[in-house]
């Protein structure tokens, strides 16, 4: 069974299984008009599948309550994290979703604990990555469930195509705050890649599909890691953690950015790593108009 942004239950067809179609690259279409000097040798792999293509494969198992297929195969290129893909990563096609809980409940969204692991009978490929991780699966609430108050000069220097949609969000009506939803998943993904590639501490965004932002899991099997404001490190004992946000501060800068909402309550601390978590009003100090502000308020909230 699978959970569907919108909370209604859906059982997945076997069409929904099947690896979608791809069309060939412009190389092997053009193999027979190259110059000899210039074909490749017959050694190289021409491959007429995407890099992203899943291999199908097949188990005798089936999703029971509180599971679902894995979501990976039905992601698209940009639905997926940055490569190069971690090694703990699951990509089995065979791979199953399983919900065991609610890690935190607020105001915009939900986080739920995932383990995604390819049953026994399944064979690993190449491309398989492991066969089994723990996952963090943040859901944003549609309208019914919140009143989306994230304040809106987060979203100054931000358009959005669709001008219905952006008269809409303007409205406050509910297919606004239905599209802002799904705006705010979008904008934390994107935010999770930007940051991953900075080289910055924050959780690798495993794929995102609709309202759901699938990441890594911070934390051990037993529990999530703490935030900064809950642990009991004081003196000596702070100064590392606080040279650690220092840097984050100052490297997000340097790329012309800014968290917009820093503060000891999402900075976890893991392993005395600090990391960094809740990033979807990641802005831009250059195109937003009170991105300089912002920044010095991240500045001072965690000083303070």
């Amino acid at each position: 069974m699978s959970s569907h942004p919108d909370d209604s239950v859906v059982t997945p067809s076997p069409t929904a299984l099947t690896p979608r179609s791809a069309p060939l690259p412009p190389s092997a279409l053009t193999l027979r008009s190259t110059p000899p000097s210039q074909i490749p040798h017959p050694t190289h792999h021409l491959s007429p599948f995407p890099d992203d293509f899943v291999v199908p494969a097949f188990s005798t198992a089936e999703p029971g309550d509180g599971q679902r297929w894995s979501t990976w195969p039905a992601a698209t290129p940009t639905e997926r994290g940055p490569r190069p893909w971690p090694d703990w990563l699951v990509t089995s096609a065979a791979a199953v979703d399983t919900e065991l809980g609610v890690v935190k409940s607020g105001k915009e969204a939900d986080l739920f604990l995932i383990d995604r692991t390819v049953p026994d009978d399944v064979e690993l490929g190449p491309l398989d990555g492991s066969r089994s991780v723990l996952l963090a699966a943040k859901r944003y609430r549609g309208p019914e469930q919140s009143d989306f108050h994230r304040s809106s000069q987060y979203r100054e220097g931000r358009r959005t195509r669709n001008t219905r949609d952006g008269r809409a969000m303007a409205r406050g009506s509910s297919h606004g705050r239905r599209v802002q939803a799904g705006l705010w998943a979008a904008a934390e993904f994107d935010a999770l890649g930007r940051m991953h590639a900075l080289g910055l501490p924050v959780p690798y965004p495993v794929q995102i599909s609709g309202t759901e932002v699938l990441m890594e899991f911070v934390g051990d099997v037993t529990a999530a890691a703490p935030r900064l404001a809950q642990t009991r490190a004081d003196g000596a004992d702070l100064w590392p953690l606080f040279e650690q946000v220092a840097e984050i501060v100052l490297e997000l800068a340097r790329a012309g950015f800014a968290h917009g909402d820093l503060s000891a309550y999402n900075l976890l601390v893991h392993e005395g790593r600090v990391v960094v978590i809740d990033v979807p009003q990641l802005v831009d100090v250059a195109s937003n108009p009170q991105g300089a502000e912002l920044l010095e308020r991240d500045c001072r909230n965690v000083c303070e």
